[in-house]
């Protein structure tokens, strides 16, 4: 593979070819032959089929149009009605994104108006989706990429020859190790390390939310002795939750500059929680783990990929992600291990039914003999309600808080469930279920929702039909109020009537939900409804398990007694799996695994499933504890 390069130019010939890089597992080919370009003769395609990579010609920097020329002959190929929102370019890489409202109207007949793009400017057109919802963040990570799009062009080419020239470590023999760094017989600081004989691949990087700042226990075992961070190789995010990523900066402030891969959701997300708790951690007196700087420098690393695509991360690991159906660009991994020597899949969270806005996890993959699973709700008693119960309660209990003149206060994660009980509740109002009031989110909730509607592709076909229908897309629903600073959210809990409020953090743990609790407990007319898992040692557990009398730091008064008169309830409604479900997610596996591992749960539900799983399906199972390491070839 070393000289694969040299091998593919002798192919399509020398002569045609200005420039031939690598961009991740991908290889590019720039031409300055502006015929060759646009008419190969099928050259490109005869070189992808013999060697199986994902090879694209680009014309070079060197023959495209003046960037103003061509935004002008841009504007003119494609139809107003596809309302042209932004066109930026990727002078590096010769490519332009052209941003609009209908991605259909501005590809034309079988791509007819991008061919006309290319053509006529020598550019390579992307078209993406304009969010229905203005999205800073996705604004400023698209500014991130294409302010430093050299740099980026130079880490891509880096990464690739990693994948393609050879062994670096010498191959001795065949094993595959996994460590659990977090994570295991525990919900927080998911962290695994999988090393073969020739790589390091770091399956998440979290934190657990729910413990203090300044406890070691909130953060993997980075010190472990296996884990060396200049022999690390890559790391793969499933998804945006911080018990996932919050502590993937943290890699780059120690010197970390390799790929990081994920979907594209996942990196948005995950980059705006990150963001929002380094501001957290200011806010409160205390030094941030790392700075906004470690999220760019992330961003600057993350190759996203989308679902089912297929590529190589190093010399013998190659990866596909697939749908877990858990919270926007969740994604299991599934890893193609020495050259089909293994193959595992780690299913970070998963959700296996539909749910309001995702479709359920995927089943099929091509080959597996290791699967990696959840057990949030892995215990014998955590069966749920479906969803059509779970629908009725939060009706009967907004209706009543209504009746009451109170205000009902949702806690959410920011991303997934805070977007499953907005549609829930939209759908109530618009079918007059219950009475039209008022729906304010704050925190990161608004934020998550814009990049969702960036996003349609990775929702359920229902909401994604929805969204392409601007008049009926959901999230735009005139109940929805955004807060937006401390002086709204004291008018909300003063002044405004019944209403419901959604905001972060979903355990209580610091976030805009505090103060609203603070500022709505001691009134009975009020409700406070848990719809998320509450992890142990956080203030939402304390009030589930019955505590009413909540000690906390008053403002330079010493301690001040918080007292919890509102009603509180718990709705039964996950993004994660249930024990059925996930059961069920077992035997649904093509092809049936050989092997199941149990992580991300508490000890006794860990313990539990891998019990039950055993029995029901007769394959091996292990519920390994952190630092432990597990050979599983």
């Amino acid at each position: 593979m070393a000289d694969i390069i040299k091998e593919i130019l002798k192919k399509v010939g020398e002569s045609s070819i200005s420039l031939a890089a690598f961009e991740g597992a991908n290889i590019v080919l720039y031409t300055k032959d502006k015929d060759f370009f646009l008419d190969n003769g099928g050259a490109i395609k005869a070189v992808v089929d013999e060697f199986k990579k994902r090879i694209e010609l680009r014309p070079d920097p060197a023959i495209c149009m003046d960037m103003e020329k061509a935004e002008k002959e841009i504007k003119k190929i494609i139809p107003k009605e596809a309302g042209v929102d932004q066109v930026i370019f990727d002078p590096q890489r010769s490519m332009v994104v052209i941003e609009v409202e209908k991605p259909g109207l501005a590809i034309g007949k079988q791509g007819s108006l991008l061919r006309d793009v290319k053509s006529k400017t020598l550019w390579v057109p992307l078209i993406r989706r304009k969010p229905a919802i203005k999205s800073q963040i996705i604004e400023n990570i698209r500014s991130v990429l294409y302010q430093h799009s050299d740099h980026r062009k130079k880490f891509l080419d880096k990464t690739g020859h990693r994948i393609y020239d050879g062994w670096i470590r010498g191959k001795k023999n065949e094993w595959i190790r996994l460590t659990y760094l977090g994570g295991a017989r525990q919900v927080g600081r998911s962290c695994l390390l999988l090393q073969t004989p020739e790589s390091r691949v770091l399956l998440d990087c979290g934190i657990d939310p729910a413990m203090a700042i300044d406890n070691p226990g909130a953060y993997p075992y980075l010190e472990c002795p296996e884990f060396k961070i200049e022999e690390l190789d890559a790391v793969i995010v499933t998804h945006s939750h911080l018990d996932h990523s919050g502590l993937v900066p943290y890699l780059f402030k120690f010197g970390y500059r390799g790929p990081v891969y994920c979907t594209e959701p996942t990196r948005d997300v995950m980059s705006l929680l990150q963001l929002d708790m380094v501001k957290i951690m200011r806010n409160e007196g205390k030094d941030p783990l790392f700075s906004s700087d470690e999220v760019r420098e992330m961003v600057k690393h993350t190759i996203c990929l989308d679902y089912e695509e297929v590529t190589d991360i190093t010399p013998d690991v190659r990866i596909t992600l697939y749908n877990s159906g858990h919270i926007l660009g969740s994604a299991m991994v599934h890893l193609h291990i020495g050259n089909g020597l293994h193959n595992l899949v780690y299913a970070g969270d998963l959700k296996f039914g539909r749910t309001e806005i995702l479709e359920a996890a995927a089943t099929h993959f091509p080959r597996l003999e290791t699967l990696i699973i959840e057990a949030t709700y892995g215990g014998k008693d955590n069966v749920m309600p479906a969803l059509k119960d779970a629908n009725a309660e939060l009706k009967q209990v907004i209706t009543n808080t209504v009746k009451r003149g109170g205000k009902v206060l949702m806690p959410t994660l920011g991303s997934g469930r805070a977007q499953e009980v907005m549609i829930m509740v939209e759908e109530m109002i618009r079918n007059k279920e219950i009475e039209k009031i008022p729906v304010y989110i704050d925190g990161m909730v608004w934020d998550v929702t814009a990049i969702h509607t960036a996003y349609p592709e990775f929702l359920n076909s229902i909401i994604r039909k929805q969204i392409f229908h601007k008049d009926n897309n959901p999230f735009l629903s005139e109940i929805f109020k955004r807060v937006g600073s401390q002086k709204e959210r004291l008018q909300l809990m003063e002044e405004h009537g019944p209403c419901i409020i959604i905001a972060t953090s979903g355990m209580l743990v610091g976030g805009p939900s505090v103060e609203y609790l603070k500022g709505l407990s001691s009134d009975k007319r009020h409700a406070l409804i848990f719809s998320c898992y509450q992890a142990e040692g956080s203030l939402g557990k304390r009030i589930q398990n019955g505590e009413r009398e909540i000690a906390f730091k008053g403002d330079g008064r010493g301690q001040e007694i918080m007292k919890i008169n509102m009603e509180v309830h718990k709705l039964e409604i996950t993004n994660h799996s249930d024990r059925k479900q996930l059961i069920n997610f077992v035997g649904k596996c093509q092809p049936k695994p050989k092997k199941v591992i149990i992580n991300h749960g508490e000890n006794s539900r860990c313990l539990d499933l891998a019990s039950s799983i055993h029995k029901q399906y007769r394959v091996e199972t292990n519920a390994p504890r952190n630092l432990e390491a597990v050979r599983i070839r």
